[in-house]
This record gives C-alpha cells, structure tokens and sequence, in this order.
C-alpha cells in the first residue's frame, strides 16, 4: 500500500503545474523578516580572489547570502559553479555570497584540491568567486538551520540590506528573489504568507500520506477535499486537485473525473518524451500494485510510442522498455514481446543490451505458458528513467 501511495503521489507532482519551494522555512523562531544572527565562523578558506574579507556583523546596504552545504552533499556540489556564477554576476554590487560547511579544514581541503571533471576545473577554481568557509563547532549551522527549522542542505539565506533575512530556501532558485533583493522590489510579506501556505501544505500531505497508507482512503480525501475548498492559491488548488486524482487511482475508484484528468495531462506531455515515459512508467506501477488502472494503460502507450521516433537516442530504449512493460501488465505479451526486441536494438551498449535481453527472454517463456516475468529484472533501473 506505501508503494501503491508513492508512486501515485509521484504521478501527482510529475504532474502538477506548482513547484515546490524546496526546504521551505518553517514559522520557527528564525524566519523571513528576523534579524539575521551574527557569522561566527571559524574558517575562510575563499575569498573571492582576494575581494571579499570575513565578517561576523552585516553591513546596512549589503546584500549577503549565507549558504550551508558539506563535501559529501551531492546537490551542494552541484550548486557551486551556479553560486560562482551569481557572484560573479553581482560583483562590485554589494552583495556577498558566504558558503558555510560545519566540516574540518582538512576535509574542505580535500575537496577543493580534487577535479570536477564536468566543467574542467578543480573545486577551489570553482569555488574561487565567492566566500566559502567552514565552522567545525558548529554554531553558525546552529543559528540558522537550526533556528529555522531547516533539515536538509544546501540551503540558503538572503540577507537584506536592512540586516533581516529575506528569503530562505534552495541555492539554484536564488536568481529571482536575489535580483529583487539587490533591486530593491522583492516583497518579504508575500513570500512569508507562501511559506505559511507551504508549511500548512507539508502538515496536510503528511495527515493524507498517513492515512492513505494505512488504506484509510475515503478519510484521506476528505483532507484533499477541504484544502481543494479552503486554499486561496489557484496553483495550490490545481495541486490538490492532482493528489485527488492520484488518490482515487490508488484506491481503485476510476471514475470519469480521474479518466478526464490524466487524459488531459497526456495531451500537455505531447512533445516532452521524457515527462511522457514517466508517466507511463508510474502507471505500469499501479498495475503492479493490483490497481485496475483501466483504458490509461493504453493511453500511456499510445502517448509513448508517438514520442518515440522524435526522442533522444538514449532515452528510446527506455521508451520502449516501460511501452513492453505496460503491455505486459495488460496482459498483451506479444505487444511486449514486440516493445523489448525493439528496446533491445535502440540500445547504444551491450550492457543495457544484456539487461534489456533478460526481460525479452522472460517474456517469451511467459507467452509459452513457461514462467512468469521476474518484477526486479523486468526494467531498466527506474533512476534511469
């Protein structure tokens, strides 16, 4: 049943036209609109080609941004040439970008020595355009993420020109609010109420999810069904309105409502294979979970194969991987039979051939009437999708 959940919830945000804020502040006792605390940090290891200097206090007029992140944090290494970027966009503008690890020098050392081999450089080239610091005690990270209820990095602070924290969330959706900040337009009061919305948002997903997972469904979408009538935020709105009909799918109530949504959600894939994949990836998922999932598993693979001669060359052997998957969870082997050999040629590697070969094989002693499919040797690895 949390499988059958997950993977409907999946449908639904796949789906949904609202983007989340990720790490999202919650109304703790640090938030947008609170003075921001002090930078006692311990260690400056870049600054900014010699432009920018350590500081504890925040100077009135200045705009900062103070980012926590750690070496062994994929997404933080993946934001720094975004934040190189930034600052270097803002340079000589008063603004100062301030990365923040809570690991030992030695650590951080280690890291900036080493090659990203994706843009050329090592990490202390990358890194060189902006103030990154770390703080081993940990008393800056106590300050912030702590006092704000932060759980996950990277996350970062705007500070404003007045000394209070402006915006808190993700490093790579910076750009916006940080022009507005810089340019003086940004609007804290409306950002605190979306933030409110989001953390209102989180409590409600959380009952719902419980619920729903339990196989408490007609009381998991009365939660659903209040948010659709309370939330004032359209986007919002269309979001419950997504985890309704990702609901009532888990839960078997395939209605013309749920038919009429995903339908219409198709038809705004058309041209995007890889959204379209997914989808009918997350639908051959339901069927796994014993969901009647109706005429959509046809509609999935109608959409897919219309995808399929304009996709990317690595992304076709796996279009017609999860087209041969859906077939055969509707019980048409041949169709599936057909999907895999074809996933099989599209493949660039003989490693993804082997792996494709197997479920090929599988199928074909399955139309035999000698076995049934393997589930964990069926697909290529869903990360990959």
């Amino acid at each position: 049943m949390k499988t059958r959940l997950l993977l409907t919830i999946v449908i639904a945000f796949a789906l949904c036209a609202w983007t989340l804020k990720p790490n999202a502040a919650s109304a703790n006792d640090l938030g947008v609109g609170s003075p921001a605390p002090p930078l006692d940090i311990e260690h400056w290891l870049q600054d900014g080609n010699g432009f920018f200097k350590p500081i504890q206090e925040f100077k009135s007029g200045k705009v900062y941004v103070v980012e926590f992140w750690a070496t062994w944090c994929g997404p933080c290494i993946m934001s720094m040439p975004h934040l190189a970027e930034l600052q270097n966009k803002y340079r000589g503008r008063d603004v100062q970008i301030i990365s923040v690890s809570d690991e030992t020098v030695e650590e951080v050392k280690d890291l900036l020595e080493k090659d990203n081999d994706e843009v050329g450089k090592t990490f202390a080239e990358i890194t060189a355009a902006y103030s990154l610091t770390t703080d081993p005690d940990g008393s800056v990270h106590e300050d912030y993420m702590e006092g704000a209820n932060q759980a996950g990095i990277p996350t970062s602070f705007i500070v404003g020109k007045s000394g209070l924290i402006e915006w808190i969330g993700h490093p790579m959706e910076l750009d916006a609010p940080l022009e507005a900040v810089v340019n003086d337009t940004w609007d804290r009061e409306k950002f605190k109420e979306e933030m409110k919305a989001q953390e209102d948002f989180e409590k409600n997903m959380e009952r719902m999810s419980r619920l729903a997972g339990t196989g408490r469904f007609d009381e998991a979408l009365k939660i659903v069904e209040s948010q659709i009538e309370t939330v004032k935020d359209v986007a919002m709105r269309e979001h419950w309105v997504a985890v309704r009909n990702s609901l009532k799918l888990s839960a078997g109530l395939l209605d013309d409502e749920v038919l009429t949504y995903y339908r219409t959600q198709i038809k705004e894939m058309k041209g995007d294979a890889y959204s379209v994949g997914r989808f009918g990836f997350s639908i051959y998922g339901q069927i796994q979970e014993g969901v009647d999932v109706g005429p959509l598993a046809g509609d999935a693979i109608k959409a897919i194969e219309a995808e399929i001669e304009g996709a990317e060359p690595d992304l076709r052997p796996l279009l017609y991987n999860t087209v041969a998957l859906l077939n055969d969870g509707s019980g048409n082997i041949e169709s599936a039979i057909k999907a895999q050999q074809a996933a099989i040629d599209a493949a660039e590697t003989e490693r993804q051939k082997d792996r494709l070969r197997g479920f090929l094989e599988q199928l074909k002693k399955k139309a035999a009437g000698d076995a049934e499919p393997d589930e964990d040797d069926a697909s290529e690895d869903e990360s990959e999708k």
